[in-house]
């Protein structure tokens, strides 16, 4: 009998942990969303179709001057998609058996976004921003973020793609027992469907002219979405209490 109130208390013990990760992890998540979008948009474009001021054309070896304040919103953008995967892999534990194949395939698609994001933006911060520093900058320009239809943009545009079929997956698998589980699901979902059309639409609209229009539109549809159900789920993970595998 010992046993197994020791058992019983450690396992308690191992929940009130999970639930505080889920809570603190999904608010990390919404600060995250928040401060590179806060960046973000306070981050002029220096080149391309919504520059104005201050513009500078290939090879982009005027960018020197721009570094490193152009660069700061990569640091909250690389740790993001890694917190949302952690996020993806909370849920993944509690969704319905029935759903955890839909909840894996998010998982397995988040996954892909961070390492294709993590990667683009690594590069830019540890290859693309020293080289311009020092003077390095045969060559840079197709890999640089100020190329509109670059390799940075080209890898970016990819990984938000992978984001949003992520967002749809994880969405679907997402209970709808309470209203706040249905206005989180409906964010996954309708961030997706709002992504995957700006790609349809925009593509179709300027085609190989397309430069970075998609990439500040799937920006800013993913992170604003991040940064909702950021908080949502903080919410929900916090209220949801010690359900089983079905209660959610």
């Amino acid at each position: 009998m010992s046993n197994s109130h020791a058992y019983e208390d450690t396992a308690c013990g191992i929940e009130r942990i999970t639930m505080r990760l889920r809570f603190w992890i999904a608010l990390l998540l919404a600060l995250l969303a928040l401060v590179a979008f806060a960046l973000g948009i306070t981050t002029p474009p220096r080149s391309g179709p919504f520059c104005t001021e201050k513009c500078i054309v290939y090879p982009f070896t005027d960018a020197t001057q721009f570094v490193p304040r152009d660069y700061t919103w990569l640091a909250p953008g690389t740790l993001l998609i890694p917190v949302f995967v952690i996020v993806a892999a909370c849920i993944h534990a509690r969704v319905e058996v029935s759903k955890r194949p839909l909840s894996l395939i998010a998982l397995c698609f988040a996954s892909m976004a961070a390492g294709i994001i993590g990667i683009d933006y690594f590069i830019q911060m540890q290859f693309v921003e020293p080289s311009l520093l020092r003077g390095e900058a045969t060559g840079l320009g197709p890999f640089t973020q100020y190329d509109p239809h670059g390799v940075f943009i080209a890898l970016e545009d990819l990984g938000y793609l992978a984001l949003c079929v992520a967002f749809l997956f994880v969405g679907v698998a997402f209970p709808r027992n309470s209203r706040l589980a249905r206005s989180i699901r409906w964010t996954f979902i309708l961030a997706a469907l709002v992504g995957f059309a700006s790609f349809v639409g925009l593509t179709w609209r300027f085609w190989l002219a397309l430069e970075y229009r998609f990439e500040v539109a799937i920006i800013t549809v993913t992170w604003m979405s991040l940064l909702a159900t950021g908080i949502m789920l903080a919410i929900f993970f916090r209220t949801a209490g010690h359900p089983g595998p079905e209660a959610l």
